[in-house]
């Protein structure tokens, strides 16, 4: 009698474990109440087009900067997908603070389910383009090794673009006064596609603004706005004792040093929030 009692707890937590593990990742709103890009975007640049010979150039230029080994190097980094803290590693210098499950999980919890909710929104677009990858085109390794993974698959719009632009105007909205350094992160994160063979440039662009409109989608959410305020709240908690020893060093030493809030030290040609003389100014 015991050892049957034990045999169906056994199989009621492994059924429990199961349904855990198969729970999908909430999110802000579901695919078909977000904006669908196949009915916005324009079709890619077919390959006789103008459009297509920038592509070309563009795909030139990518591996001009193979030839760059940090260069390569980052973009074999932002190849990144399924590790998310690897992923949001390499903002954590533009956005002056480290994106982790355990130490800011107001951050981590935002950022998770925004994007759950835009990620999906390339698929129905690949799948209807199913547009040939720049290394199936040139039948050209890639340094990032992720031939097995994409060839097949098509590549209008970019999802990794889609996402890393996405998760710079989410932490440019957490921390906007360090928008200008999140967003060149961005940028180049985006441009790494284009130097690995993943992608075409006009592919990168059109993801950009797919990224862009799944962003604003995001703000007809109450509870990614009441989220937003409780991940705006844990970074300037996070980050607010380093702005305060960057406004005591030049009330001790007189000097005319300029900070931004995160403590960095800036020239005196800087844009945006800082700390000059102990005081908090904006400088345009």
């Amino acid at each position: 009698m015991k050892k049957c009692f034990l045999m169906a707890v056994a199989a009621l937590m492994t059924t429990l474990s199961v349904s855990a593990q198969d729970e999908p990742t909430s999110v802000y709103f579901e695919l078909d109440q977000m904006p669908k890009l196949l009915d916005i975007m324009p079709p890619p640049p077919s390959f006789d087009s103008p459009e297509f010979a920038n592509d070309i150039v563009r795909y030139g230029w990518g591996k001009q900067q193979r030839l760059d080994k940090e260069r390569v190097e980052l973009a074999i980094a932002d190849a990144e997908w399924d590790d998310h803290t690897k992923l949001f590693a390499q903002w954590k210098d533009a956005f002056g603070l480290e994106i982790t499950e355990e130490g800011t999980p107001e951050i981590w919890k935002l950022m998770e389910t925004s994007l759950a909710t835009t990620d999906p929104m390339r698929k129905e677009t690949k799948a209807f383009y199913h547009r040939q990858r720049p290394f199936e085109r040139f039948d050209d390794s890639m340094p990032s090794h992720e031939e097995d993974e994409l060839r097949g698959e098509g590549s209008y719009p970019s999802g990794h673009s889609l996402r890393g632009w996405g998760i710079s105007l989410l932490l440019a909205q957490i921390a906007p006064q360090r928008a200008a350094e999140i967003f060149s992160r961005g940028w180049d994160y985006c441009n790494s596609r284009v130097i690995v063979g993943a992608h075409w440039q006009s592919d990168v662009d059109a993801s950009r603004t797919a990224a862009s409109i799944g962003f604003c989608a995001l703000q007809g959410s109450d509870a990614f706005i009441a989220q937003m305020k409780k991940a705006q709240k844990e970074y300037q908690e996070k980050t607010s004792g380093a702005g305060i020893r960057a406004a005591a060093a030049p009330a001790q030493n007189h000097s005319a040093r300029i900070y931004r809030i995160d403590g960095s030290l800036v020239d005196e040609n800087a844009n945006g929030l800082v700390i000059e003389d102990g005081l908090k100014k904006v400088k345009r």
